[in-house]
């Protein structure tokens, strides 16, 4: 079963984010400086309640395996350079992204809020690092909230949607340059 299939169970309608917040989610946590154990950040998938979801331990044990498994190949992508967004997870011309975009960034930047301070204490602000770590996050803000970025790139006289696309194309080789630097940063300590 796939983790789309296992989203579209009707016992668990409402009850997890979506498959796209869900892969943001996942993405961030294994871009992440320092491996965090599953079992600290799974309950965001449920909205952080204390109870999951699930109607037995078999349903629950596996989603967690769908989800460590995503996790895994996410993790060995990022590290190796050849993360790519998911299929289907494109632009479009008339709303600028798709939802499976904006979902993505908003699990992202779910699962950033989470990992920040180890983000900070090997990328400090006075660090060259830093600009890095910073111009990701700006662009999943962007991809995130485009209306916002449009109308706020516009009042400087600056015609934002080619800058969706180039941010848009960015956002693989920016998030495996983020996940391999962390990563140098952290075998160095």
């Amino acid at each position: 079963m796939t983790l789309q299939e296992f989203l579209l169970i009707p016992e668990l309608h409402n009850k997890l984010v979506s498959e796209a917040e869900t892969r943001g989610f996942v993405t961030a946590m294994a871009a992440a400086p320092h491996l965090i154990n599953p079992s600290e950040w799974l309950p965001y998938l449920w909205g952080n309640n204390e109870e999951n979801p699930f109607e037995d331990g078999a349903q629950f044990e596996q989603y967690a395996h769908l989800i460590v498994e995503l996790w895994n190949h996410t993790r060995e992508t990022l590290l190796d350079g050849s993360w790519q967004w998911p299929e289907g997870y494109n632009l479009d011309e008339k709303d600028i992204i798709t939802e499976s975009v904006r979902g993505f960034a908003a699990g992202m930047l779910d699962g950033w809020h989470i990992t920040k301070d180890d983000w900070e204490t090997i990328m400090p602000a006075d660090s060259e690092d830093s600009a890095l770590m910073g111009g990701f996050i700006l662009s999943l803000s962007m991809l995130y909230d485009p209306e916002t970025s449009v109308e706020t790139l516009t009042q400087q006289g600056v015609e934002g949607l080619d800058q969706f696309e180039e941010i848009y194309k960015a956002m693989p080789m920016m998030a495996c340059g983020l996940t391999q630097r962390a990563a140098m940063l952290v075998d160095g300590e």
